[in-house]
C-alpha cells in the first residue's frame, strides 16, 4: 500500500481555503500536547519515586529495628536494613533518570516548536499575500464589469440619439462612449494584470505549501519515533527497577537461611556465659539441706565429746 504523504492530501478547491493546512497544524499541536503530557507524567512519577525513596531512606536509617539482637539474627537484620537502604537509593536514582528523560522530552518539544515557527511564519505570510491579491483581483473584476456596463450604457445612449438634430449633444455622447471604451480597456488590462499576479502568488503558495507539508511530515515522523523510544526507555527503566528491587530481598533471604537461623543456640550459649548452668544450679540447691544436716550432726557430736572429757 502506498504511504500517505501530507503533500498528497490536505488540498482544497477553494483558493482562499486553508482547511488542509489548518488540519495539519492541529495534528501537530495535538502531537506536541501529547509530548507535554508525557513529560508532565514523567516529572510527576519522578516526584513520587523520589518521595518514596526518601521515606524508605529515613525509615532504614532512623527507625530502630532489633538493636539488641546478637550473632546471626543481628547480622541478618543489618543486611535487611542495608537492603532497604539500597532499595531507597534505587528509587531515588530512578527519579533522577525520569527527570532526565523529561528534560530531553522538553528540549525535543521546544526544538520542534522553533523549527515549526519558521515554516509557519512563511505560510502565514503567503496566506495573507494570497488573500490580499485575491481581494485586489476581485476588486479589479468588479471595476472591469462596472466599466463594461458604463460602455454599454454609452453605446445605447448613442443609438438613441441618432435622430437628434443637436450636434453638440451627439458629440458629448460620442466623447462619453470613447471615454468608456478607454476605461474598459484600462480596467481590462488591470484586471488581467491582477489575475496574472494572483496566479503567480498561487504558484508560490502551492510551492511553499508542499515544502511545509514535507517539513511537517518529517517533524511528525521524528516526533513519533522519539516519543516511541522515550516510552520504551521508560518501560525498560521500570523493568530494571523491578529486577533490582527483587534482587535486594533475595540478598536478605540468602543472609537468613534456615540452617543458619537454627544455629541460634549460640545465642543461648552466650546467655549462659553470664550465669550458671541450670543443672548445676539445681544440684547446688539440692545439696543445701544435706549440708545443713551434716553440720548440725557434727556440732552435736563435738559437744558430747567435750562434756565427757570435762567430767572425766
Amino acid at each position: 500500500m502506498t504511504r500517505s504523504l501530507f503533500k498528497g492530501n490536505f488540498w482544497s478547491a477553494d483558493i482562499l481555503s486553508t482547511i488542509g493546512y489548518d488540519n495539519i497544524i492541529q495534528h501537530l499541536n495535538n502531537g506536541r500536547k501529547n509530548c507535554k503530557e508525557f513529560e508532565d507524567f514523567l516529572k510527576e512519577r519522578a516526584a513520587i519515586e523520589e518521595r518514596y525513596g526518601k521515606d524508605l531512606l529515613n525509615l532504614s536509617r532512623k527507625k530502630p529495628c532489633g538493636q539488641s539482637e546478637i550473632n546471626t539474627l543481628k547480622r541478618a537484620l543489618e543486611v535487611f536494613k542495608q537492603q532497604v537502604d539500597n532499595v531507597a537509593q534505587c528509587h531515588i536514582q530512578l527519579a533522577q533518570s525520569l527527570r532526565e528523560e523529561a528534560r530531553k522530552m522538553e528540549e525535543f518539544r521546544e526544538k520542534q516548536k522553533l523549527q515549526r515557527k519558521k515554516t509557519e511564519l512563511i505560510m502565514d505570510a503567503i496566506h495573507k499575500q494570497k488573500s490580499l491579491q485575491f481581494k485586489k483581483t476581485m476588486d479589479a473584476k468588479k471595476n472591469y464589469e462596472q466599466k463594461c456596463r458604463d460602455k454599454d450604457e454609452a453605446e445605447q445612449a448613442v443609438s438613441r440619439s441618432a435622430n437628434l438634430v443637436n450636434p453638440k449633444q451627439q458629440e458629448k455622447l460620442f466623447v462619453k462612449l470613447a471615454t468608456s471604451k478607454t476605461a474598459v480597456e484600462d480596467s481590462d488590462k488591470a484586471y488581467m494584470l491582477h489575475i496574472g499576479t494572483l496566479d503567480k502568488v498561487r504558484e508560490e503558495w502551492q510551492s511553499e505549501h508542499i515544502k511545509a507539508c514535507e517539513a511537517f511530515e518529517a517533524q511528525e515522523c521524528e516526533r513519533i519515533n522519539f516519543f516511541r523510544n522515550a516510552l520504551w526507555l521508560h518501560v525498560n527503566q521500570l523493568s530494571q527497577q523491578c529486577v533490582t528491587s527483587d534482587e535486594h530481598p533475595s540478598c536478605m533471604r540468602i543472609s537468613t537461611p534456615p540452617r543458619r537461623m537454627q544455629s541460634q543456640q549460640e545465642r543461648l550459649q552466650g546467655l549462659t556465659w553470664q550465669g550458671e548452668d541450670p543443672s548445676q544450679f539445681l544440684k547446688a540447691h539440692q545439696m543445701i539441706p544435706i549440708t545443713l544436716w551434716l553440720m548440725t550432726t557434727v556440732c552435736s557430736i563435738s559437744k558430747i565429746n567435750e562434756t565427757r572429757a570435762f567430767s572425766g
